[in-house]
This record gives C-alpha cells, sequence and structure tokens, in this order.
C-alpha cells in the first residue's frame, strides 16, 4: 500500500494546469518508459545524470534529456497533473510489461509494475475518491471518471503480446471510463540499441539505415491492435476509443530528421563509443566500467535538441515535442480526434 501512494505521489505530470478549457477534467495515464514522470525511481532511486539535463536540470524520472510527449500533451491542452491528484494520475512506469513478468526486476530488468498492477492502482485510487466523497481538495470530485481521457502508451518491453486482447478498455470501461487514447509501438527497427544489439545484416537495412525486418514485426503488432481496438469499440458503443499511429511519426522522425529541424536520426546523444550510432550495451547512458582497463562513461552529447535519440532506447525532448504536436493534431488518429480542438490552452 505504501509503495502504491509512494508511486502516485510522485507521478505527476508538470507542470500544473493552465487556465484554458478542456473538455476532459482529468487524464489517467498508463504506460511504460516512454510515458513514465517518475514512478520507477520513487520505487528504485536514484536516476543518474545526465538524465533531465535539458529542462529540469537535473534527473526528473524521465527517461530522456528533458520533457515526454505526455508532458507535452498535458501542457499544451491544459489537462496536465499538478501537485495533486485533482486532475489525474499518471501510473506508468520504466520497464513496464502488459504482461506479467516471470522473474525479478534484477534478473530481467523487467519492472513489477506490469499493467495489470497498474490498472488495480487505478481502481484503488477510484475506490479513495469515492469514499471522499469528494471532501479531500487534493482528490477530483467522483463523477471524473466518466470524463476523463485515459491513455494507453505501453507494449514495447513485450511487443509479441497482444494488447487488444489483455481487456484493457474493458476493465477501465467497467469502472467508468469512456475516452481511450491508445498508443501504438515505436520502430524499434531504427533505434540505436536494437541497431547495436539484435541481429541483422546489411541487406536487412533500408537506404535510412533502419532495420526492415525488426520494423516490419512491429508494424504487424500495431494492425493487430488496431482491429483489436476496432472489435472493443464495436462492443463498447457509449465510448471513445482512438488508436494512435506514433510509429508513422517517430518513422518520419528517424528518416528526416533534417526535414524536422533535427540533424541526427540513429545516432544516440548519450551514449559510449561514438560511430554510427554510439551506444554500448555495457556502458548505458549515465554509468560508468572499466573497459579494457580504462574507465568507460556513458556520457551526453552537447546537442541533445540536434538528435531523434536520446540513449538509444528513448526519444529526445526535442523529438517528443514534435510527436506530441502530431499526436495533439489529430493526424495520425483513427479515428480522427483532435486532442487541441477539445482543449483551448
Amino acid at each position: 500500500m505504501r509503495i502504491t501512494w509512494l508511486l502516485l505521489l510522485v507521478c505527476c505530470l508538470c507542470p500544473a494546469p493552465s487556465a484554458g478549457r478542456c473538455k476532459f477534467p482529468a487524464v489517467f495515464n498508463f504506460g511504460d518508459s516512454n510515458s513514465d514522470t517518475g514512478g520507477f525511481w520513487a520505487a528504485f532511486p536514484a536516476q543518474p545524470g545526465p538524465f533531465g539535463m535539458t529542462y529540469f536540470r537535473k534527473p526528473a524520472g524521465r527517461a530522456s534529456d528533458g520533457r515526454l510527449v505526455i508532458d507535452f500533451i498535458g501542457t499544451h491542452s491544459s489537462i496536465s497533473i499538478g501537485s495533486d491528484f485533482r486532475h489525474g494520475a499518471n501510473f506508468a512506469t520504466l520497464a513496464s510489461t502488459v504482461m506479467q513478468p516471470t522473474t525479478s526486476l534484477f534478473v530481467s530488468g523487467t519492472s513489477p509494475f506490469y499493467l495489470g498492477v497498474q490498472l488495480n492502482q487505478m481502481k484503488e485510487f477510484r475506490s479513495r475518491v469515492i469514499s471522499s466523497g469528494g471532501k479531500n481538495g487534493q482528490l477530483p470530485s467522483p463523477d471524473v471518471f466518466g470524463n476523463a481521457l485515459y491513455t494507453i502508451d505501453i507494449g514495447q518491453n513485450d511487443y509479441t503480446s497482444n494488447l487488444g486482447s489483455q481487456g484493457v478498455e474493458k476493465d477501465l470501461y467497467n469502472i467508468g471510463a469512456r475516452n481511450f487514447m491508445v498508443f501504438n509501438m515505436a520502430p524499434i527497427g531504427c533505434y540505436p540499441a536494437f541497431l547495436t544489439e539484435l541481429p541483422h545484416s546489411s541487406n536487412d537495412l533500408d537506404e535510412y539505415g533502419c532495420m526492415k525486418t525488426y520494423n516490419s514485426g512491429v508494424t504487424y503488432y500495431n494492425e493487430l491492435l488496431k482491429n483489436s481496438l476496432a472489435e472493443v469499440r464495436k462492443k463498447l458503443h457509449d465510448s471513445s476509443i482512438v488508436y494512435v499511429d506514433k510509429y508513422s511519426v517517430i518513422l518520419e522522425l528517424f528518416r528526416h530528421p533534417n526535414a524536422h529541424g533535427l540533424k541526427y536520426g540513429t545516432k544516440a546523444c548519450c551514449g559510449y563509443g561514438g560511430g554510427a550510432y554510439n551506444f554500448n550495451q555495457e556502458v548505458y547512458c549515465g554509468n560508468s566500467k572499466v573497459l579494457n582497463g580504462q574507465t568507460a562513461t556513458g556520457a551526453a552529447c552537447g546537442d541533445p535538441q540536434n538528435h531523434v535519440s536520446w540513449d538509444g532506447i528513448h526519444t529526445t525532448e526535442a523529438a517528443n515535442v514534435r510527436i506530441s504536436y502530431a499526436v495533439m493534431s489529430g493526424s495520425y488518429s483513427y479515428p480522427a480526434f483532435g486532442l487541441s480542438k477539445h482543449c483551448s490552452p
């Protein structure tokens, strides 16, 4: 119980809500490191520098040099979570999976806070709100759950699982949720870490330096997810279930960084080894290790604003702000759903 509420306390998004109006009075987020704003590092401190260097000037529990997509979506839609829970909560934690992990964090690196745990935390939170009767000034009113926006961004750590088959939307629907945004998986075939670690031949690389077979696998997974959501949409007639094509947005950044004000696609900013990818799995961003008798350190570049990839696995703040604007526009949502049209900052 104490861990659950510790996670909730540090999982608030920044900054606090602005004065704008939004159709959604709150946002509840579920996910992994792509949207974790402090949950993992609350349970397993402490995050090292140079994480957070761009915006927060110190580690802030985010797997980036600065803010994440969820931060920007909240800021620009006026539904960001502040220092209390009146406008929602973020249950995402780094290294989380959809499926229940079979080994411990210290064996596989997989978080114990998988999606099922996050859903249980949401249910516990809802029970506390209802029992408070709206008399606790730091909690939302009991009627917030039917009008809130529920965002789900998870699956990269176990992408072979079928998110739709887990009944996430149905589970949340049963406790009053009606508005969902479900993000598909990013093109892992373009990330420096996977380009370094996953076996492939030069023939498998496309003209942009991304692995064709792995991206094809992700495309197949995303199609399954999209189809699953279509089936759920037929059953839950009074709800809005939006599929967000994050894959296409990030793929465009990796392929054409220069067209979007960036310089480096498949080269990590923070890492070790230099070269085309600047990634070494033995010397991760912010860590040091003795290699061949010399101390090697995964250090940050001096211009993260020019990179798509922060640490080989996650995107930079510069990339995240571009992704968030694309998501807000509704151009990558099915059915079409322009979040910026529902909220005025």
